[in-house]
């Protein structure tokens, strides 16, 4: 059993770049064929007064392939959609970095939901601070844009950086330590904005809106839509600008290095401490940013009920290998799901509940294939299995 466990590991961990491709699509094809069985199961035990489609006489409240066509369209059928969907995706690649970072150094950070939340709330106090005390018209928008996405990135940092000095401090777990860092963030927000940074005009939990020129107003989409393409495009660079760290700096080579063979490292001269530290700070630091964007470009404001964006990015992350240079197609393969899910619901009257399923069946049979190769890889790494990958990582 052992031998075969390593066979099939090793299959999967000698797969070229062409051939993880190649599976991937096929997973996607599968899983749309899964999709639709389920829409299909749903839509004969839901009822309707008119039926979408009938199969053998009996009535089927769902038609997968409506179904399909209509989150196809809802994703990229015009101007609106395609704005929605790399809005989310813009979001994504920041979380997805704040988990290919430090995974890289063979640490996970679980914790970019409360790095977020807490970027978003350090931007939105700074800036409500700022209010009265930067000038109007643009160069109010050259002061305020700079300070609030700093002070989420420094933020995001900070927060960060706590489970990277446990850990080196302490040996606490990050995955303990910054899962649970997330839901302490949530709830801290939650108090001191209801307790300080809200006014009694104002019903929930929310602060007031930020200055208009600290805010990203949508470029080339349509007026109504809070998408920036200057806004995107700046997220693309983060993006190049970490896998440049990573595949082409002395840094990027130790945190490579400790996560591929930690012993190996620290005999290299790479310092595991630093290492960590550095590695857990800059996933802290793109979340935030990630935050901080999210409250200019899309809120306004801070206010309860932020989405899991922090999650979602672990697996845009894992569908990417990890790797920095493969979370633009796997963020828009998310954005598109969620865009699409949005007009699924609204034009066909198909239950959320139902939208959640197919989607989740969608993410988990995409990313499976990776979530494998990643498993083989790391149990290779430990020892644990002993695999020969032809130089593969």
């Amino acid at each position: 059993m052992r031998e075969r466990i390593e066979w099939l590991f090793g299959v999967v961990l000698r797969f070229s770049a062409a051939e993880r491709v190649l599976v991937s699509l096929s997973a996607v094809v599968f899983a749309i064929f899964v999709g639709g069985v389920v829409v299909l199961v749903a839509g004969y035990a839901a009822s309707c007064e008119s039926a979408a489609l009938y199969i053998l006489g009996a009535p089927v409240c769902y038609n997968p392939v409506e179904v399909y066509l209509v989150m196809l369209e809802g994703s990229f059928g015009d101007s609106f959609s395609l704005a929605a969907t790399l809005q989310w995706t813009t979001l994504l690649l920041f979380t997805g970095l704040s988990f290919a970072i430090p995974y890289r150094a063979g640490l996970f950070n679980i914790g970019a939901q409360g790095q977020f939340i807490l970027g978003s709330l350090a931007t939105t106090v700074t800036l409500l601070w700022l209010a009265d005390l930067a000038p109007s018209g643009l160069a109010g928008t050259l002061v305020l844009v700079p300070v609030g996405l700093f002070a989420g990135t420094l933020v995001g940092a900070l927060y960060g950086l706590l489970p990277g000095y446990l850990k080196v401090r302490f040996e606490m777990n990050e995955v303990i330590t910054t899962l649970l860092l997330s839901f302490i963030a949530a709830d801290l927000a939650f108090v001191a904005v209801d307790r300080f940074f809200t006014t009694d005009d104002i019903q929930g939990t929310v602060t007031d809106r930020i200055p208009e020129e600290a805010t990203f107003s949508p470029l080339v989409f349509p007026s109504s839509t809070d998408f920036s393409l200057p806004v995107f495009v700046f997220a693309l660079v983060v993006v190049a600008g970490c896998y440049w760290l990573l595949m082409r700096t002395a840094v990027g080579y130790d945190i490579r290095a400790m996560g591929a063979q930690p012993k190996a490292a620290v005999f290299g001269g790479a310092s595991q401490r630093f290492t960590t530290l550095f590695s857990m700070t800059a996933a802290g630091a793109v979340a935030g940013l990630g935050g901080a964007i999210y409250v200019m470009m899309i809120l306004g404001r801070w206010q309860t009920g932020t989405p899991p964006l922090g999650f979602d990015g672990i697996a845009v992350s894992i569908l990417a290998g990890n790797n920095p240079a493969g979370l633009l197609p796997s963020g828009l393969l998310f954005g598109a799901l969620e865009s699409g899910g949005r007009a699924i619901q609204l034009r066909l009257g198909v239950p959320s509940e139902l939208i959640e399923v197919l989607r989740g069946i969608i993410i988990l049979l995409v990313a499976t294939p990776e979530l494998f190769r990643l498993l083989g890889a790391h149990l290779n790494r430990r020892g644990i299995i002993d695999v020969d990958t032809g130089g593969s990582d």
